[in-house]
């Protein structure tokens, strides 16, 4: 057993969390919060467990897993029919507020850290542009807000960690040329067309035949309720690799499959659901425990007054001046625009992403890179968390619409 200090950790932490956990549901402490105060706890408390905690290489498929079920599982609670009529306000968010946002984020980053590489600061701006609902994970489930507000900031949430990996990767070349490391060679304008072609296609194709085929076994009574659980595993799984293997995106591709189950069996979209959910759920939690036993306390030394500044501004400014320019036009009050811009967290993409960007690059020369994410994610995990609840309630009050 002392072979495996981390399981027997995560196994104590999620059975005495889970004990409470229909109480911290009705606050506002969240599982990410709690995950990582007890990460920074075993790493003071038990630092001899940190060389026994598992290595980067090891860590990455199992964010990227995580990530692949999360977005397979918002992308299956979206109702295609209403989203078919809002959809203005995640396209305008994805297509003007995203760029819009790397853009600044790269601007305030050249202004605040004018020494460093400049493409290490576009690929900071780039790891923070993907925002992660699910730490705000009431705003997105609680009947308070809502639906069309819920339902953008998850469609939102669930496709621009996909748009935001062209780029991330076009960036993480330039870097890597620059230290004679070698890249795949490719035309860039093929590249993306897969990424954002491909990617949608395959997804959306896989979840509906994959849900169809569900849907066929149901009516023929041959499928068991066990194996209609485990189809949300099998379903984003062959999303994201078909995606992969023909060139596409397979983080689009696994959100798009969930959007697009073919199977109208209330009850099989439920029992996927709830697997799906309770799988990342325990995956999130691993991943943030090691956040705060790994990242937050090799970071901590490095966060200067200028790490504070970009941290909030990126959760702020950055994020919502965006955001209010994408939406101009939509007749949503300054309320509405205000909630929805705030409401970006980050969390489990800019961690993948950091982690990709360490695993090809190496740590040399990342330090800056590494402390500000950290504490851009980790301000988030807090300062969304509970604001959640709170907020949401205030929200859901009033008329929202000019």
């Amino acid at each position: 057993m002392h072979d495996y200090p981390m399981i027997l950790i995560m196994a104590l932490l999620i059975l005495g969390y889970g004990v409470f956990s229909k109480k911290a549901e009705n606050s506002i402490i969240t599982p990410p919060m709690v995950f990582v105060l007890m990460g920074l706890f075993v790493s003071y408390f038990m630092p001899n467990l940190l060389d026994q905690s598992p290595k980067a290489g090891y860590v990455k498929p199992v964010v990227e897993f995580t990530l692949i079920l999360i977005l397979f599982v918002d992308g299956s609670t979206i109702d295609r029919k209403s989203l078919w009529y809002e959809k203005s306000l995640p396209s305008r968010l994805l297509g003007i507020g995203l760029p819009l946002t790397m853009v600044l984020g790269t601007l305030a980053a050249m202004w605040i850290f004018p020494e460093e590489n400049l493409y290490i600061l576009i690929l900071l701006a780039l790891i923070l542009s993907p925002t992660d609902a699910a730490l705000g994970q009431s705003v997105v489930t609680g009947e308070k807000v809502p639906k069309k507000i819920r339902q953008t900031i998850n469609v939102e949430s669930g496709l621009n960690d996909g748009f935001a990996y062209p780029p991330l990767l076009i960036c993480i070349s330039v870097l890597a040329l620059q230290q004679g490391l070698e890249v795949k060679e490719g035309h860039l304008l093929t590249f993306l067309l897969k990424q954002f072609i491909l990617g949608p296609a395959i997804g959306g194709i896989v979840g509906w035949l994959g849900g169809k085929l569900i849907e066929l076994a149901l009516k023929k009574g041959m499928m068991t309720v066990i194996y209609q659980m485990l189809e949300s595993f099998a379903i984003a799984v062959l999303a994201f690799f078909a995606a992969e293997y023909f060139g596409g995106n397979g983080f689009i591709a696994a959100f798009v499959a969930g959007m697009m189950l073919g199977t109208r069996r209330e009850e099989a979209r439920e029992r996927m659901k709830e697997f799906g959910e309770a799988g990342s759920q325990v995956m999130v939690m691993f991943i943030f425990l090691l956040f705060g036993m790994i990242l937050v306390p090799s970071s901590y030394p490095l966060w200067d007054w200028r790490a504070w500044i970009y941290a909030i501004m990126s959760l702020t400014l950055i994020r919502m001046l965006p955001v209010w320019i994408s939406l101009i036009g939509t007749g949503l009050d300054r309320k509405t625009v205000l909630f929805i811009g705030w409401f970006g967290p980050r969390g489990v993409a800019s961690i993948l992403y950091l982690l990709i960007a360490i695993i090809t690059l190496g740590p040399d020369g990342m330090d800056r890179l590494v402390s500000v994410i950290t504490l851009t994610v980790l301000l988030s995990i807090f300062l969304h968390g509970i604001s959640a609840r709170p907020l949401s309630g205030i929200f859901g009050k009033g008329d929202h619409e000019n």
